[in-house]
């Protein structure tokens, strides 16, 4: 499978070369930065603004903005990203100070969370330097060694109701109060948490004295459970799909297993707007200084990057059962396909 995938890059390059032909769209441009921004944000402010008037007159008519409010969140969030990564506006102190603005409205301390996401770009599909901004994924000999406790435990990790409702709530509403993993990381990490939660409180007090506690609960708290929900989605399905790459030193190695180790997530046009081309992943993660705007560009230039790891919306859905890697056939398998391989 390796064998083919390489071979449909462009003109039969290496994932080295094709790094060098990427180093042409890096460069932002600041005015469609701006245009994205604005786009972004002022949808997300009126739809917030509309839901929690809205909610005066009935809750379920309120309900209704809040869904396409979750959305723009999520792509506020897609933002940020491409700030952490300098590929926003191309000049760090405008991406640092914008990604820190945007942490504020997705409760994401853009400091603490950068320095997690570049180690995750630079061990994805390492299987020596797994834990840091990763799902947590077993191979089936390690999954096999554990207690009866520790395999109960790993499968309601793993559970859809755990990975993509309990977890991200969790995940947004409190672990990323404090910078947990980098609690002995200097104080960066601990300066980005704590002034993210100041922002978030002088926010919500504003926002809560503005229009009262439970309209404020009651608007916020499920656009915010919904954006977190579908970007947890949206990461796991990146990563997580049968033919994504899992290897050890020295055959891993950065090039190849970030352009099969992440998935080419092919979305209906309006789901492609709202999470920012997010799903030209393998592209992304080759070459993340790419803006998420050019990233259309690249496929359009070259096509035969559409036929590496593309999974459809309806692919994605037999994802969630695919929670260990076979290092034997180096590929992800459910439980019930490892429960019938010999021991």
């Amino acid at each position: 499978m390796t064998a083919t995938l390489t071979a449909q890059l462009p003109g039969g390059a290496s994932e080295k070369a094709l790094l060098k032909i990427l180093s042409n769209y890096r460069k932002p441009r600041t005015g469609r930065s701006l245009y994205e921004l604005a786009v972004t944000l002022v949808p997300f402010v009126f739809l917030w603004a509309a839901a929690s008037v809205s909610i005066h007159f009935g809750y379920w008519l309120g309900l209704l903005l809040v869904i396409p409010a979750a959305g723009f969140l999520l792509r506020l969030f897609i933002l940020q990203h491409d700030c952490g990564h300098g590929s926003f506006f191309g000049r760090r102190r405008w991406d640092d100070w914008t990604g820190r603005a945007i942490g504020i409205l997705t409760l994401t301390p853009y400091d603490y969370w950068r320095r997690a996401h570049a180690e995750h770009h630079a061990s994805a599909g390492n299987l020596d330097e797994r834990g840091v901004g990763d799902i947590t994924t077993l191979t089936v000999t390690e999954y096999r060694a554990l207690s009866p406790r520790g395999k109960l435990g790993y499968r309601l990790y793993r559970h859809p109701l755990v990975m993509f409702g309990i977890g991200p709530a969790f995940l947004f509403l409190f672990k990323q109060r404090l910078p947990f993993g980098m609690m002995r990381s200097g104080a960066l990490p601990w300066i980005s948490t704590m002034a993210t939660n100041a922002g978030v409180a002088v926010l919500a007090i504003l926002l809560i004295w503005a229009i009262g506690l439970v309209p404020f609960l009651l608007v916020h708290l499920p656009i915010v459970l919904l954006a977190g929900s579908a970007g947890v989605w949206l990461f796991y399905v990146q990563h997580q799909f049968e033919e994504t790459h899992w290897s050890k030193p020295p055959e891993w190695a950065f090039p190849h297993a970030a352009m099969h180790g992440a998935s080419y997530y092919d979305l209906p046009g309006p789901l492609r707007w709202i999470t920012g081309n997010i799903g030209m992943h393998h592209v992304h993660h080759l070459s993340s200084r790419v803006p998420f705007y050019r990233l259309p560009e690249i496929l359009h230039d070259y096509p035969e990057l559409a036929k590496l790891g593309r999974i459809s919306l309806r692919d994605s859905l037999g994802c969630v059962k695919l929670i260990l890697w076979d290092e034997s056939t180096k590929r992800l398998i459910s439980l019930r396909e490892a429960k019938k391989q010999p021991r």
